[in-house]
């Protein structure tokens, strides 16, 4: 079977994933139980376009070597949030221009926390305005952290210990939704829930980091929702 993303604010369709439990057939204890609440719960809508550099790899080395001058160490906060979808786990992507996918997140400013950053992305990307609408985001455990050791060099899921100086980190968080929200996105982004089952190991079609992401999630028994 074909199994496609469900876009929720444009075309498509889908299906897939899985149920995590222990060796035993028992679920993991309780502090592991994640509730997922099914896509038809949450209302989705759109707003004006934000910018985004349209550069070369030379222009975002540059970049990040300029940044880095001033700055130090850049850090990045993404959010891992889950939905359900025929009865699966769905992860909610953002795609640019039809081919690049990403977490919703971005890069902290300097001295800002990883919490307080990542919930300003998310209301800049998912929500009316940058303020959330008093909307609160409940950001959970840090599921794991990705490092560029050099400018030019790829991200890696480790720190290399001969690295003393690394010049980016990511940093992926759970970030648990609630019952119902309003998703209102710039309409240069579209989001999509694409099954987790599609996403493993995709790394030709979603990259190193999103394509981990069910491996990251496999420690929780998801307690699926349905509508």
């Amino acid at each position: 079977m074909e199994k496609k993303a469900f876009c929720v604010m444009g075309e498509a369709a889908s299906i897939g994933a899985s149920v995590c439990h222990n060796q035993n057939g028992s679920s993991v204890d309780q502090n592991h139980e994640l509730d997922v609440y099914p896509l038809s719960s949450y209302y989705f809508g759109s707003k004006d376009a934000i910018p985004f550099k349209n550069d070369t790899s030379a222009d975002r080395v540059q970049r990040m070597k300029s940044n880095y001058a001033a700055h130090g160490l850049r850090t990045c906060v993404e959010a891992v949030i889950l939905v359900e979808l025929f009865k699966h786990p769905h992860l909610l992507l953002l795609q640019l221009r039809n081919s690049i996918f990403k977490l919703p997140g971005g890069r902290l400013r300097s001295g800002e926390s990883d919490i307080d950053g990542l919930k300003r992305k998310l209301s800049r990307k998912l929500s009316v305005d940058e303020g959330g609408d008093g909307i609160e985001w409940e950001v959970g455990e840090c599921l794991g952290m990705w490092w560029r050791p050099d400018f030019e060099t790829l991200l890696y899921p480790y720190l290399p210990p001969n690295v003393k100086k690394p010049k980016e980190c990511t940093k992926l968080f759970l970030v648990k939704l609630p019952l119902s929200r309003k998703f209102i996105v710039p309409k240069n982004l579209r989001l999509l829930a694409v099954p987790l089952c599609q996403i493993h190991e995709n790394h030709k079609t979603y990259g190193p980091i999103i394509s981990g992401v069910p491996q990251l999630v496999s420690k929780f028994a998801f307690n699926m929702i349905e509508s």
